[in-house]
């Protein structure tokens, strides 16, 4: 790709994407645009844009995309209930088919033919950006450094940025990579990628260690309307507003940390540290919601389909027609998923206490097991008769022929 003028690389100043931002200069001999997507990064934000025009970038944009994020990607995937494998909650998956997306909206806009990205060749991220580009834009030229260049440890990477006087985060002795947003922080690489090996406190950033945590729990109430959280503590907030106040409540009270070995796209496996407080509380309230708002057969069906959703995700296929069509249905189960659950976080413990709804689907007149009028418990024997029919002709049939 000999050929190439320009290239808007996916820049978060990191250890990757800052090397990266150079060797494209040195490599191609062409203009490199820096592009950050403000996703929750805190105080990683601060001064990128004068870094990268420090390394060698001719323009540099960070864009706050933080209410899009939350609106568009984060709540569909909450409306879900997705979590991959049991246990993910997709944080740093479901922020990738925004930054692609915008990113090659950047790329027209700055003229460039090509895009870039500092994912690896072993990992899932690679994927989920190339995906994200051809969805938007067929024709995009990609470079992707790690499986072009010889830099191909953290090692090699910190002596590059040495010798060309860049600064980075990573040091020898926290050479984490890590990822943050609104939703969550990941840690991999390092000391972790010994699975026996046990994260150490300092490296958390989002939360506090549950023991550390306040000796008395806090209750909280979260209200929902068609599947979306839209107040805390009655205190109506915009969706990034929203998760922003849960991280700040769950992080105090040491929820949302997970530490997980699991299976990449590209077929090994991979051991990573996640923080994500306000969205696994996020996750516990929606559930309960429906509880009570969702009909059974309806929340049956959807929930055979979260593992597919969450795949979906996590392998990078946001865009595709298959996605499109599952966003939809599961949309339109939430229709009545309105109300307010109140919980208990205590100490890394998050415990739904009660919920309500205009629309719930509870009814005490037939739960109670007090005297009712509405519901006859001979009806059952039938019902149970019947059901038990098949099982009843196979064991006779059984007993007939001795087989």
């Amino acid at each position: 790709m000999s050929d190439i003028k320009k290239v808007v690389l996916a820049y978060s100043g990191g250890l990757d994407t800052s090397v990266i931002l150079k060797w494209l200069i040195e490599t191609y001999q062409c203009d490199v645009v820096a592009y950050t997507a403000d996703l929750g990064q805190e105080e990683e934000l601060d001064g990128l844009d004068k870094k990268a025009m420090a390394t060698g970038a001719v323009n540099a944009y960070v864009e706050d995309l933080r209410e899009e994020f939350v609106r568009d990607y984060v709540f569909p995937a909450f409306r879900a209930n997705a979590v991959y494998e049991g246990q993910y909650l997709l944080g740093t998956a479901i922020a990738r088919p925004l930054i692609a997306k915008r990113q090659v909206e950047i790329a027209e806009k700055e003229g460039a033919d090509t895009v870039s990205h500092g994912a690896t060749g072993k990992g899932n991220d690679q994927v989920r950006f190339e995906l994200g580009y051809y969805a938007v834009n067929p024709e995009i030229k990609i470079v992707s450094p790690w499986r072009e260049w010889d830099l191909n440890s953290r090692t090699r990477l910190m002596a590059f940025a040495e010798k060309h006087g860049i600064e980075v985060p990573q040091t020898p002795d926290k050479p984490y990579s890590t990822d943050r947003n609104m939703l969550h922080i990941s840690y991999e690489g390092g000391v972790l990628e010994d699975p026996w090996a046990e994260a150490t406190d300092d490296m958390y950033t989002m939360s506090v260690k549950p023991e550390d945590a306040p000796d008395s729990p806090e209750i909280i109430e979260i209200t929902f309307e068609k599947g979306d959280p839209v107040a805390v503590n009655g205190q109506p907030l915009s969706p990034a507003a929203l998760l922003k106040e849960l991280n700040t409540i769950a992080g105090r009270n040491g929820i949302g940390r997970i530490d997980i070995v699991e299976n990449r796209f590209v077929g090994m496996k991979s051991r990573g540290v996640y923080e994500t407080p306000g969205g696994t509380v996020l996750r516990a309230a929606h559930m309960n919601m429906e509880s009570i708002t969702l009909d059974r057969e309806v929340a049956h069906i959807r929930d055979s389909l979260i593992p597919k959703y969450a795949e979906l995700i996590y392998n990078g296929f946001w865009f595709a027609p298959e996605m499109e069509m599952l966003r939809n249905m599961i949309d339109h189960t939430q229709q009545n998923v309105s109300g307010r659950v109140r919980l208990k976080l205590y100490k890394g413990g998050c415990h739904v206490l009660a919920r309500e709804s205009d629309n719930s689907l509870y009814d005490e007149a037939f739960a109670t097991f007090e005297d009712d009028e509405v519901y006859s418990q001979k009806d059952a024997e039938g019902f149970i008769k019947l059901n038990a029919l098949r099982m009843r002709i196979k064991e006779l049939s059984r007993k007939r022929t001795g087989r």
